[in-house]
């Protein structure tokens, strides 16, 4: 089995300063819902073996503040991968595919729409209940947690997946 972690980045700034949206940074609330967010996945024991991060500065932003959060001796490889900034979901599933077979648990830290619809297009398979919770948005900071059941992430493939988890702050502050 191969779970993967699809992780929102934090919400942003409205413009950067240099005024591209590349380095659109983290605002108060997106560095809360971060350490929300990372509190929920340490809690769950979903720490992943391996991180792919976009490069723009707020999901490097997001990463960094879930990296400071998970226990000690947990810390996954790290790549920085440009082509994960406004990547499809074809473009998201080849970096997926290119993962090592040793990784167990991977995790995507990226943009919408990209990542929504590629949660979507794995799970296009899951009940109608599960795709209702994928179907709205994937807002900032939501996590869409997905298993499946293969040896080798090269053998991922749309509908193949089963959504365990989808989770956002809103949800866990309107849960408490």
């Amino acid at each position: 089995m191969r779970r993967l972690i699809l992780l929102r980045h934090a919400k942003t700034e409205t413009d950067a300063p240099s005024g591209k949206d590349h380095d659109r940074r983290l605002d108060d609330r997106g560095r809360t819902d971060a350490a929300t967010i990372a509190e929920w996945l340490a809690e769950h024991r979903l720490v992943p073996d391996q991180v792919l991060v976009s490069t723009a500065t707020r999901t490097r932003q997001t990463w960094d503040i879930l990296a400071d959060l998970f226990p000690a001796g947990t810390e996954p490889q790290v790549e920085h991968l440009p082509e994960l900034y406004s990547a499809s979901p074809a473009q998201l599933l080849q970096a997926i595919h290119d993962v090592a077979a040793g990784i167990n648990q991977l995790m995507l830290v990226g943009h919408n729409p990209g990542l929504q619809e590629l949660a979507l297009g794995l799970t296009c398979g899951a009940s109608e209940g599960d795709r209702k919770l994928l179907s709205g948005s994937m807002p900032t900071s939501a996590v869409a947690v997905i298993d499946f059941a293969i040896a080798d992430w090269a053998d991922a493939r749309f509908g193949t997946g089963k959504l365990q988890h989808f989770i956002s702050p809103k949800i866990l502050r309107e849960a408490s």
